[in-house]
């Protein structure tokens, strides 16, 4: 596996939409993108975040995507400011914890909104307009493939998002799109102390998130359509 996010592609007439950018996976992937020569798109919920990143030249939009119409605005900002589009990473997502009797119908709405709808209206805005050879990458996680107690509910989405781009994957064929999903194991972003709801369970070591953004930018540029907890 490689350690770090740089990449030796020259990706100087691509455009890429990255959304989830301010996070620990998101960023990191921008950085490796930006540092290949690719122009960028970077969205999260917070404008001081995201330019904090300190990435040159990058066209930042702090947007919310529980909102419907965002994912759609997203895209069309991208397209309009490059001029194309060749690939859209989701790397945002939320996360609960707690048996299925405690999780309130609140935290149900804004684990399917952020984790489910939002990729399925990326994933419908970005297709259309995606260059031949274009790709869509979506971040998700271990549960999709081994629901966890506790986690019954995120689990639960991030199985349906897999099976989203499963599906999809054969449709973005016929406009010459990749459609790749990825499915790290526990990794040291922090995202579980900023659940939603719920208390983390004790969980061991997770993997370095440089090694994962890495890993991440590889299937990106590569030819890979499913990258499971397996493959890293």
């Amino acid at each position: 596996m490689r350690t770090d996010t740089d990449t030796v592609t020259d990706l100087s007439k691509k455009a890429y939409l990255v959304v989830g950018a301010s996070g620990a996976l998101g960023s990191r992937v921008a950085r490796s993108l930006a540092n290949s020569g690719a122009a960028l798109t970077l969205t999260g919920r917070s404008e001081d975040a995201l330019t904090g990143l300190g990435i040159d030249g990058a066209h930042v939009l702090a947007a919310d995507l529980r909102s419907p119409e965002v994912p759609q605005s997203l895209v069309t900002a991208a397209v309009d400011r490059h001029g194309r589009l060749d690939g859209v990473v989701i790397a945002a997502g939320v996360v609960a914890f707690g048996a299925v009797t405690d999780i309130d119908d609140d935290t149900v709405d804004d684990l399917v909104l952020v984790d489910f709808l939002a990729p399925v209206r990326i994933i419908r805005a970005a297709l259309p307009v995606l260059e031949r050879g274009g790709v869509i990458l979506n971040v998700s996680a271990v549960v999709a493939e081994k629901p966890m107690p506790n986690m019954a509910v995120y689990s639960a989405v991030k199985a349906a998002a897999a099976a989203l781009l499963t599906a999809v994957r054969s449709e973005a064929r016929r406009r010459k799109v990749r459609v790749v999903d990825v499915r790290p194991p526990h990794t040291e972003t922090g995202l579980a102390d900023r659940a939603i709801a719920g208390d983390p369970p004790k969980l061991p070591q997770g993997l370095d998130p440089d090694a994962v953004a890495a890993r991440i930018v590889e299937a990106l540029l590569g030819d890979e359509t499913d990258v499971p907890s397996s493959a890293f």
